[in-house]
């Protein structure tokens, strides 16, 4: 079929996510290879957010499709109550990188579903019903993780589940309580969540979930000392702290886990995407030993049909094989200080750019319309302009595909990226930043 007859039998048929149905018209992908996708039309185009932040290892790698192969040959499903080599051999690997005692882990389809699991498991565990959760976050759009969720993707969903409540993180570029220096923001952001728990009485709290890097509002990074805190308050009342790593893991971050950067551990991990480079579906929900030992003599009464799919169990080993063979975790920490260090020198150069945030191979520019006052170039959820629709646009047309939203560009390539490609990346992007400029107040 050519591009016009794919597009047609496409809009009579697929629903797509996140989208008016009305209109949309799909660029669609022929095939891929490294960085790079190719349209029906011949179109090249870089790939500079992983898919969905989740191709870490970039398409195509031989390794990973040799190893998925191999497994389709031998076995691909088997009832979840079945023991297979390749989910007793990919559990081992999880639990060798994870920190702490989080070896114990459930194979989930995905990242929202370990979230669900990792709620029902804190719940169980504790006998209290409240989870905490961060505004500005996201952990998925299943009813629980949806709920979860601190931005508007969460409204259409409400009512939700019961039994979740919301506190404001750390934001230094936009304290919500009056200072813009990191350490002292997160000092007054731990300071008002003790007092709202305090409020809410912190015995009824089963767990706070966090993303320890906030991840699609903005890669907004705490300081150390604030979760320092946040653990010790959990250990303090009884509550357990899971860390939603299914955009920071594996990588993403400059370290296995973006736990890993502020030395705590928590009590469960959640994590999806990058576990496999989406080449198939999986994620996982991973416990701590008293987690584990408190299930011992207790029925976990939660599962999946495709729970600890063999198939992408094996296609999670040869990814984990490849992150350790070439040293992509390293490797992702210092290609990510030379992609801070270009999108730093954006700052002055750019009345639209109000921060730039980046973590590993993980960053965010922040558009405002006004660099003094700060004010938002798109507005929350929209409220001023659409910003991301026409730089999307013009990023498409200059080769490039990046997610943005709201006021936020994310850059987010696979970690097999090379510097020169980061260059034609940062390039491209100062083409749309020269667009975002002319809507500014002094430009």
């Amino acid at each position: 079929m050519n591009t016009q007859e794919l597009q047609t039998l496409d809009r009579e048929h697929v629903i797509y996510s996140w989208k008016q149905q009305g209109g949309w018209k799909p660029t669609v992908i022929d095939h891929a290879e490294g960085l790079y996708m190719y349209d029906t039309d011949g179109r090249k185009i870089l790939d500079g957010c992983s898919g969905l932040l989740n191709i870490n290892l970039g398409h195509g790698n031989r390794h990973v499709l040799d190893a998925m192969k191999a497994q389709m040959e031998k076995l691909c499903f088997v009832s979840p109550g079945f023991g297979t080599e390749a989910k007793a051999k990919l559990a081992s690997m999880v639990a060798d990188v994870t920190p702490g005692d989080l070896d114990y882990v459930l194979f989930t389809n995905g990242g929202a579903e370990a979230n669900e699991n990792a709620i029902k498991s804190a719940r169980w565990f504790t006998g209290r019903q409240k989870v905490y959760a961060a505004w500005k976050s996201y952990h998925g759009a299943t009813a629980g993780a949806i709920t979860l969720t601190g931005d508007p993707r969460r409204w259409p969903a409400e009512p939700g589940i019961p039994g979740v409540v919301h506190f404001f993180g750390p934001y230094p570029y936009r304290c919500a309580f009056g200072t813009t220096d990191p350490e002292e923001c997160g000092q007054r952001s731990l300071a008002v969540l003790k007092e709202q728990l305090m409020y809410d009485n912190p015995k009824s709290v089963a767990a706070i979930i966090v993303e320890p890097i906030v991840g699609t509002n903005g890669i907004i990074i705490p300081p150390k000392s604030y979760m320092k805190g946040l653990r010790q308050l959990c250990d303090e009342n009884g509550i357990l702290l899971i860390s939603d790593e299914v955009m920071a893991a594996w990588g993403r971050s400059g370290r296995w886990f973006g736990i890993d950067h502020f030395d705590i551990v928590p009590d469960i991990i959640s994590t999806a995407k990058g576990i496999t480079s989406g080449y198939v579906q999986l994620g996982a929900t991973i416990w701590s030993k008293k987690i584990w030992d408190y299930f011992q003599e207790r029925k976990f009464t939660s599962g999946l049909t495709y729970c600890g799919h063999a198939l992408a169990c094996a296609c999670g080993i040869a990814n984990i094989e490849v992150y350790k063979k070439e040293n992509l975790i390293e490797k992702a920490a210092k290609d990510g200080e030379y992609l801070a260090g270009k999108l730093k020198a954006l700052e002055p150069k750019h009345p639209s750019v109000g921060d730039t945030r980046c973590k590993g191979l993980w960053a965010c520019i922040e558009l405002v319309s006004d660099k003094k006052t700060k004010a938002p170039l798109a507005g929350f959820n929209d409220s001023i302009r659409n910003v991301s629709g026409p730089l999307g646009k013009i990023f498409m047309d200059n080769g490039l595909y990046l997610y943005s939203n709201w006021d936020y560009i994310f850059i987010s390539p696979p970690l097999t990226i090379t510097r020169p490609q980061i260059d034609e990346m940062v390039a491209v992007i100062e083409k749309g930043l020269d667009w975002a400029d002319t809507l500014c107040r002094d430009a």
